[in-house]
């Protein structure tokens, strides 16, 4: 089923995506602007032309590194001719293609990467793809600041909780007889622990593979990283309560990095919220 539709001069068009990435358009709803009834057949008659199948064929070479590239050479050598024919399932099963994808069942429907859905869009009509562009631009607009909003909402969630495990710090891991600069490097040693188990350096490795950018490396965090980060300075806490050792508490700490890091890359983002608790563990 597509994740969402834009809405291009009166054609609901769908579009999906696995990857927040590369996301798919579906051609079938395009070739409705031509075509109601049957817009496979608009598809198939875009796909006989040589230069569809070279436009095609060369986003395969640059982006598939499993393209067959000898098949491909004689489809473009037949493409043109009176009595070639090429449909999407063709295309996909000779070349291994994986810019066009043909999916089945209950929305069955051909579907592109963006990049070759706006270049059939031109083939229908040129002022029809500024209608889809125009819709789908607003789309990414919205996703860029819910995505914002999202982040900014997890840094937040971060910085507090960042609190709470300073204070078990103090409470537990700071005797009376250490010095401001020996409290100061506790603190640091701690936080640095966390980023190595979640990012895999220290704030000073990111700092010196990062000349010149600005903020620190909690800041150029993900978003499911920093969400993932304000459960671990939670449990890191309530460890430290426990009198776990830093060791201990690494082994720890990692197992439930790599749980969560797991769960929030199948789940999407609307899917984040509904997770029992409000997040995962």
């Amino acid at each position: 089923m597509p994740k969402t539709i834009i809405h291009a001069d009166g054609i609901d068009i769908g579009i999906y995506t696995s990857d927040y990435e590369n996301e798919y358009i579906s051609l079938t709803d395009i070739a409705k602007k031509r075509e109601g009834e049957y817009p496979g057949y608009v598809i198939q008659n875009w796909m006989r032309n040589r230069s569809t199948i070279s436009f095609i064929g060369l986003w395969e070479i640059l982006h598939n590194p499993s393209f067959n590239c000898l098949e491909f050479e004689a489809i473009k050598n037949e493409a043109g001719d009176n009595g070639f024919v090429m449909t999407p399932k063709r295309w996909i099963e000779v070349t291994g293609a994986k810019g066009i994808v043909s999916k089945q069942g209950r929305y069955a429907a051909t579907y592109a990467h963006r990049d070759i859905a706006f270049e059939f869009a031109s083939w229908i009509s040129s002022e029809f793809k500024l209608y889809i562009i125009e819709d789908y631009q607003r789309l990414k607009k919205d996703e860029n600041s819910r995505l914002s909003l999202n982040w900014n909402l997890n840094r937040e969630i971060a910085k507090l909780n960042y609190r709470i495990h300073t204070d078990a710090i103090k409470d537990y891991l700071i005797p009376p007889e250490l010095t401001p600069e020996q409290i100061s490097y506790k603190y640091a040693n701690e936080a640095d622990m966390l980023n190595v188990v979640l990012f895999g350096k220290t704030a000073k490795q990111w700092r010196d593979e990062s000349p010149g950018r600005k903020g620190n490396i909690r800041d150029e965090a993900e978003l499911n990283q920093l969400l993932v980060l304000a459960n671990m300075e939670s449990y890191n806490a309530i460890l430290i309560g426990q009198g776990k050792t830093m060791s201990e508490r690494i082994v720890l700490l990692r197992e439930l990095a790599v749980k969560q890091m797991k769960t929030l890359s199948m789940v999407s983002l609307d899917g984040i919220k509904q997770l029992p608790g409000g997040d995962s563990d």
